[in-house]
């Protein structure tokens, strides 16, 4: 038994090398994900039930691993840095416009994360903007340039993010200047809107972008800070997570297979789902507990000890996918017509299935999540590899869209659950480039109908949001060929993109 099992973790450790669609990097980082699942889960995880779940697809550790040693999505308080510099990577504190974009680069490439790559790169534009006047606008426009292409080829995947606004600052309009220009993936970017700070012109400028590149995307900035936390940033796709913390974990839920799972409905909300609930959260919890505990991070990491990060403004995030399959198969299992997104009684019935998983996971008490009183907080997740046949999060299914004007007040039905992280996505017809302000105003009026996240980008555009993340379509071509790609996130997005009509969504006509 044991030479059969040796002989089986030879070989995958082989198909990993030999694969050429790997880069040396991403073939490094498949090998120590490998490694650690080698181990077992952590002491107090219901392993048995959790597995006997994830046999049927319900739940799914969200490749968090199944020893995880520093916590899934790290926001450092970067401030700390600007201020007092970082004695563990020997870096003073900036003086110079120069410095800051050196030491910022140096210090992302020391911060840890569940793609072994930074999620958070900060409001960029507020730091920039302290040097921003020590240079010339031409000189500040090539150096900020050169410090995204940086990024780009440094940081191999989409998951980073930066954060701009809500003021419009020098930086800021430079930012997207240049961003809309170099068409990268990376970084990934959201601009924190406020109607009342956010000038019309600099929105436009936004979405003019956005338009072209799928870059940044929009968040209600006054939503995050009260339902989320005063000192938030948007990091990895698009959650919402405490500055200076993070999130430790972030395990799913498969609403879908939960529903097959249950004879009828009363079955589903009466067995099903809270004891589904119940397992996902003791699972977060002793992976949690082992983070906390048991690895070195909180007390050896430099981030730790220099004042950056901070034990208590972690939280644990429970995440949850399928929520249109699952009304779908509940109103078929009694006989009725209704689907996900296009009648009153189902849309009712998917507020009730999020309300009571709320009201469940709220009343969990993790010994960890002290941020937010001892809470885990709710994802709407956008899906992974082995979703096949799962919408992300709560979203209408491709292919399934209602028009634009009820697609915005179904998904405002949904937002409010999710203070961690909801988002929706908009292709649009390629001329509403000529017409900024008029998306702007479909923008505006999302955020007025209960939705605080939103991402757009044109139709032809060649960099897209795949769920929450960035790609090209010309590098999903390449490595469809059989090449390697320098963005992992093309890797981990092509069964999206071959086996869930990515490129097939709704194109929106104004």
């Amino acid at each position: 038994m044991q030479n059969d099992m040796a002989r089986m973790i030879k070989e995958d450790i082989l198909t990993i090398i030999k694969d050429a669609r790997l880069s040396h990097k991403q073939t490094t980082f498949a090998l120590a994900e490998y490694a650690m699942n080698l181990c077992d889960y952590p002491l107090g995880t219901p392993t048995e039930e959790f597995q006997e779940l994830e046999a049927k697809r319900i739940l799914c550790d969200h490749n968090d691993g199944h020893a995880p040693y520093s916590p899934r999505y790290i926001l450092p308080d970067y401030d700390v840095f600007l201020d007092h510099g970082c004695a563990y990577l020997r870096l003073p504190p900036p003086n110079s416009f120069q410095e800051l974009l050196s030491g910022l680069l140096i210090l992302y490439m020391n911060v840890p994360s569940v793609t072994h790559y930074p999620v958070y790169g900060g409001r960029l534009d507020r730091m920039l903007e302290r040097f921003i006047d020590q240079v010339s606008q031409e000189d500040a426009r090539r150096q900020v340039r050169q410090f995204l292409i940086q990024i780009d080829r440094m940081i191999s995947d989409s998951f980073f993010h930066i954060n701009i606004g809500p003021e419009e600052t020098k930086s800021g309009r430079i930012l997207i200047e240049e961003l809309s220009k170099l068409n990268n993936p990376t970084p990934n970017m959201t601009l924190r809107y406020d109607p009342n700070k956010t000038s019309d012109a600099f929105a436009e400028l936004c979405v003019g972008a956005a338009l072209r590149c799928a870059n940044p995307a929009f968040a209600l900035d006054a939503y995050f800070k009260e339902n989320a936390f005063e000192n938030y940033g948007i990091a990895s796709c698009y959650n919402g997570l405490p500055v200076g913390g993070g999130a430790y974990s972030l395990s799913r839920m498969r609403l879908g297979p939960a529903a097959e799972d249950a004879a009828d409905e009363h079955d589903f909300f009466s067995r099903v789902l809270p004891h589904a609930v119940d397992v996902a959260c003791r699972f977060m919890e002793a992976k949690i507990r082992f983070i906390a505990e048991e690895t070195p991070f909180f007390s050896s990491n430099f981030l730790v000890r220099e004042g950056m990060v901070h034990k208590d403004r972690f939280v644990g995030l429970f995440g949850l996918v399928g929520l249109n399959e699952c009304v779908n198969i509940l109103m078929d299992r009694k006989g009725a017509p209704d689907r996900y997104g296009h009648s009153d009684a189902a849309n009712a019935l998917g507020k009730e299935i999020i309300q009571r998983i709320d009201e469940q996971v709220s009343s969990f008490k993790s010994k960890y999540s002290a941020y937010k009183g001892g809470r885990f907080m709710m994802h709407a997740q956008v899906g992974a590899c082995g979703d096949n046949g799962v919408t992300p999060g709560v979203r209408i299914a491709i292919g399934n869209e209602p028009p634009l004007y009820t697609h915005l007040r179904q998904a405002g039905m949904m937002h409010p659950y999710f203070p961690s992280g909801i988002g929706d996505i908009f292709p649009f017809e390629t001329t509403a480039c000529k017409n900024p302000s008029a998306v702007l105003d479909v923008i505006k009026g999302a955020f007025s109908v209960g939705m605080h996240y939103i991402s757009i980008y044109a139709a032809d555009s060649d960099v897209i949001r795949v769920t929450g993340y960035l790609i090209k379509k010309s590098d999903m071509d390449k490595y469809l060929s059989g090449q390697a790609v320098f963005n992992s996130a093309v890797n981990a997005s092509a069964e999206a993109v071959t086996c869930r009509g990515i490129y097939e969504r709704k194109v929106e006509h104004l």
